[in-house]
C-alpha cells in the first residue's frame, strides 16, 4: 500500500527523485510511472521506497508490484516547471573539511529536492524561499560546480573551492576585559588570521573586525553579560579555540572612609563598593590619587592628593567611571589666642581657645597630654587644662586637616609656706 508521493510532481523529461511512503514495501520487484517502469528504485525500508521518475505527461499513477501483488496508486503530475537558475553563491571556498554554510542565490529553487557539491551531496540544506537556499559543504577538494535540482530539472553550476588553509589560531587579546556595553577596541593576535571571515564573542559576532595581518586582528566587542566568553575567528580553515574575554560591570561606590582631610592630601582613604576589579584610576574631583591599591573586588585604599573645598571622589575599570563619594579637604587649624594664659598645675582649669577652623576638632594637647574639650563654634573651643609640672605648655588642637600652630599656657605652682 502507498499512502504518499514527495515531491508530487517532476519534470517531463523525467529524473525526478522521488519518495514512496506506505507499508508492504519488502518483496517489492517492479515501481511504474503509469505504464512506464521507473528507470531505478531502492527499497529503503518496509515503508519507504525511493525512485526516480521516467519521462511522462500529464498525471499518473505510481504503483508498485511485490510478490503480494500490486499496490493502490498514487498520482503524479508531469508539469513543464523551468530548471532552476543559480546567479551566486557566498562564501564561495571553504575548507576541505567541509562544514561551511553557503548562501545560494538565483531563481525557480523552491522545489529543490537536492543540493550537490559536484556529484557529492550537501551535508544539509534549507530552501529559504523562490531564490535562495543555504546548503552545508560537504567535504571536499579542489573547485566543484554547486548544483540545484527540482522538478524542472538541474541548474547550471557555481564555482566553489575547497581551501586547504590552515584553522586560525588565537593566542591572546588585549585588553582582556571591557564593559557589559561592549564598543570598545581589542587587539587579537595568533596566526592563520589572513582569511577569517568571523569574530565571534562567546556567541555574538563582532560588531565590527578587521583583519590587519596574518597575525593580528582589531574588533569591537559587542555587548554583553557581565563574566567570561570565549573569543574565537572562523577562517576557511575552520574555527579557532578560544582566549578568554571579561566583561566587567560598571563599578559602584558604597562607602569611603574617612570623607575628610587636609588640603595638602596624603591621607589614606579606603573605599567600599562593587566591580572595583582592574580599577585602572582613582579621582579625587578630577585630580588623580597620589596612589591606590585595589584590594578585592569589594575595596580600594587610596591616597587623596592636595585639593580643596568638597570633591567626588570616583574609580575609573574597564567596566566604566562608578558613582562619586563626597570628600572634603579641611583647612589646618590656626590658634590665635587662649584665655586664661596660666592656671594652677593641678587639673580642671577651663581654657577658652580661639582661632579658624577649629570646627572639626578631634583632639587638644597640653603639651603631650590630652584635654576634654567642648567645640562651641568654627573659632571657640573650651578645653580643661590637665595637671602638669609649672611651667609653660605649648598648646594645640588636631583636625582632619591637620595640627595647629601652639599657643603657650603656663601652669603656676602654688605659694608655699
Amino acid at each position: 500500500m502507498i499512502s504518499s508521493v514527495t515531491p508530487a510532481a517532476g519534470s517531463p523529461g523525467g529524473g525526478t527523485p522521488v519518495t514512496l511512503t506506505g507499508s508492504n514495501f519488502t518483496q517489492i520487484t517492479v515501481v511504474r510511472f503509469g505504464q512506464m517502469f521507473a528507470p531505478s528504485f531502492t527499497v529503503v525500508s518496509a515503508t519507504q521506497i525511493t525512485a526516480v521518475a521516467p519521462p511522462g505527461s500529464g498525471t499518473v499513477h505510481i504503483t508498485v508490484t511485490g510478490s503480494g501483488g500490486t499496490s493502490n496508486g498514487v498520482a503524479y503530475s508531469y508539469v513543464s516547471v523551468p530548471a532552476p537558475v543559480l546567479t551566486g553563491i557566498s562564501p564561495a571556498s571553504g575548507p576541505a573539511s567541509g562544514g561551511t554554510t553557503v548562501t545560494l542565490t538565483g531563481s525557480g529553487v523552491a522545489g529543490a529536492t537536492a543540493v550537490r557539491f559536484g556529484s557529492t551531496p550537501a551535508s544539509s540544506f534549507t530552501v529559504v524561499s523562490a531564490t535562495q537556499i543555504t546548503a552545508v559543504a560537504p567535504p571536499g577538494s579542489g573547485t566543484v560546480q554547486v548544483t540545484v535540482t527540482t522538478p524542472g530539472g538541474t541548474s547550471n553550476g557555481v564555482a566553489y573551492s575547497y581551501v586547504s588553509a590552515p584553522v586560525p589560531v588565537l593566542a591572546s587579546v588585549s585588553p582582556g576585559q571591557g564593559p557589559v556595553g561592549g564598543g570598545n577596541a581589542v587587539t587579537l593576535t595568533g596566526s592563520g588570521l589572513t582569511g577569517v571571515t568571523a569574530v565571534t564573542f562567546g556567541a555574538t559576532s563582532a560588531l565590527s573586525f578587521t583583519v590587519v595581518s596574518a597575525t593580528q586582528i582589531t574588533a569591537l566587542a559587542p555587548p554583553g553579560a557581565a563574566g567570561p566568553v570565549q573569543i574565537t575567528a572562523t577562517g576557511p580553515g575552520g574555527t579557532s579555540s578560544g582566549v578568554t574575554y571579561f566583561y566587567v560591570g560598571v563599578p559602584t561606590l558604597t562607602g569611603a572612609s574617612p570623607t575628610t582631610g587636609p588640603v595638602s592630601g596624603g591621607t589614606t582613604v579606603t573605599l567600599t563598593g562593587t566591580s572595583l576589579l582592574g580599577t585602572t584610576a582613582v579621582r579625587f574631583g578630577p585630580t588623580s590619587a597620589s596612589s591606590f591599591t585595589v584590594v578585592s573586588a569589594t575595596q580600594i585604599t587610596a591616597v587623596a592628593p592636595p585639593g580643596s573645598g568638597t570633591v567626588q571622589i570616583t574609580v575609573v575599570t574597564p567596566g566604566g567611571t562608578s558613582n562619586g563619594i563626597p570628600y572634603t579637604y579641611v583647612a589646618t587649624p590656626v590658634l590665635t589666642r587662649l584665655s586664661p594664659t596660666e592656671g594652677p598645675v593641678d587639673a580642671g582649669t577651663t581654657v577658652t581657645l580661639f582661632g579658624s577652623g577649629l570646627t572639626t576638632t578631634n583632639s587638644v594637647l597640653f603639651g603631650t597630654t590630652p584635654a576634654s574639650f567642648t567645640v562651641v563654634s568654627d573659632i571657640w573651643v573650651t578645653a580643661l587644662a590637665p595637671a602638669g609640672p609649672a611651667g609653660p605648655v605649648n598648646v594645640t588642637v588636631t583636625t582632619p586637616g591637620g595640627t595647629s600652630n601652639n599657643v603657650v599656657y603656663t601652669r603656676v605652682a602654688a605659694p608655699g609656706i
